[in-house]
C-alpha cells in the first residue's frame, strides 16, 4: 500500500477525514459510495476483522509501525479481490492533525471504510435468542455504550429503530469500541415513515415481524403494571418446561427522558422495570441495557456456552 505524506488537510484526498459531514459520509442517494470513520487503532482493527472494507487511512508517521502488522493484513486481503484498487495510507504532521475535532481521541490513527449494506431483520434474527432494540435514541454516546455492553455480554443482535442515531457514526463507533462490527445489527421498521408524535410508529411492523420470528417483545418502561427481570425470567422459565420450546426475547429501549412511545409498549407483550432504591426511579439508557442484558444472560451467548 502506498505512503502518502501530506503537508495540509486542505488536501481533497483527505475529504473524508476533514470535511465531510456524517449525512455526507452516508450518502443515501449513492449507497455505493458511502463510508464511515473508524477512529484508533484498536477500532480500525475490529472494524477490518468485522469484515468492514478499508477505502484509505490517516495517522502520525509514529504510528506505522504499530500499524504495520494491520496494514500487512489489508494488503494480503486486498491482494485476493481481483481489480481492487491499492489503498492509500495518509501520513499527516501532528500539528495538522490536531485541527481535527476530537483527533486526541482517536490515539492518532482514523480509517475511512465502506459503509457495508444492511442485512434483513430475518438475517440478523436468524439463531437469536436475545436481542436488543432501540428506539429513537438520539445520543451517540448511548448508543454505543449500549453496543458495548451488547458484545460484553452476550446479545445476539441489536435492532435499531428508523429515528435512533447511526451506530456508524464516528463517535458512537469510538464509544463502543469497534463492538458495533462483532454484534449483528439492522434498522427495523420503515425508514421512510417519521416515529413520532402523531405518525404510526416503526413499531406497528416492527413488533408483529419479532413475533413472527417467535420473539416475546419487553419494554423496558417505567409503569405500573411492570414485573422485575427475575419475574419475567421465571414466566419464560416456565413456557420453557411447558413447551419445550427454548424462549426468545427482545427488550426494546427508549431514549432518554421520553423513554419508549406509548404505542410501542402497548404493543409489547411485558413490561419489565429494574427495581431501584434511594428513591431513584430511573437510569441512564446505556446503563439500564447492561443491567437487563445481565438480568437475562440464561438467554444470551454467556449463558449458551458450554460450562
Amino acid at each position: 500500500m502506498p505512503l502518502i505524506y501530506v503537508d495540509t488537510l486542505e488536501d481533497p484526498r483527505l475529504d473524508a477525514f476533514a470535511r465531510l459531514t456524517e449525512a455526507q459520509l452516508r450518502s443515501k442517494l449513492e449507497p455505493e459510495r458511502a463510508l464511515f470513520i473508524a477512529e484508533s487503532q484498536k477500532v480500525i482493527e475490529r472494524a477490518f476483522e468485522g469484515g468492514m472494507e478499508p477505502i484509505s487511512l490517516l495517522m502520525e508517521e509514529k504510528w506505522l509501525p504499530s500499524m504495520a502488522p494491520l496494514i500487512e493484513r489489508m494488503e494480503e486481503r486486498a491482494g485476493g479481490r481481483a481489480g481492487a484498487p491499492e489503498m492509500p495510507v495518509f501520513v499527516a504532521p501532528h500539528d495538522e492533525l490536531e485541527r481535527l475535532t476530537g483527533f486526541e481521541l482517536t490515539r492518532g490513527a482514523l480509517g475511512a471504510f465502506r459503509r457495508p449494506a444492511l442485512p434483513t431483520v430475518a438475517d440478523v434474527l436468524h439463531e437469536a435468542r436475545l436481542v436488543a432494540v432501540l428506539e429513537d435514541i438520539t445520543n451517540h454516546t448511548n448508543v454505543g455504550a449500549i453496543f458495548r455492553s451488547a458484545a460484553a455480554l452476550g446479545v445476539d443482535a441489536v435492532l435499531v429503530s428508523p429515528a435512533c442515531y447511526d451506530p456508524l457514526y464516528r463517535r458512537a463507533v469510538r464509544v463502543s469500541m469497534g463492538t458495533v462490527f462483532q454484534v449483528p445489527w439492522t434498522r427495523i421498521g420503515d425508514a421512510d415513515v417519521p416515529n413520532r408524535p402523531g405518525c404510526e410508529t416503526w413499531s406497528e411492523q416492527g413488533i408483529p415481524e419479532l413475533h413472527k420470528h417467535g420473539f416475546a417483545c419487553a419494554a423496558m418502561a417505567l409503569s405500573d403494571d411492570s414485573m422485575t427481570p427475575d419475574e419475567l425470567n421465571g414466566l419464560l422459565a416456565e413456557r420453557e418446561a411447558a413447551t419445550g420450546t427454548p424462549a426468545k426475547l427482545a427488550l426494546l429501549f427508549g431514549t432518554e427522558g421520553e423513554g419508549l412511545s406509548p404505542a410501542t409498549i402497548a404493543r409489547c407483550d411485558y413490561t419489565v422495570r429494574i427495581p431501584m432504591a434511594h428513591g431513584v426511579d430511573s437510569l441512564n439508557v446505556a446503563a439500564s441495557s447492561a443491567v437487563a442484558f445481565y438480568a437475562f444472560r440464561r438467554l444470551s451467548q454467556l449463558g449458551r456456552r458450554p460450562q
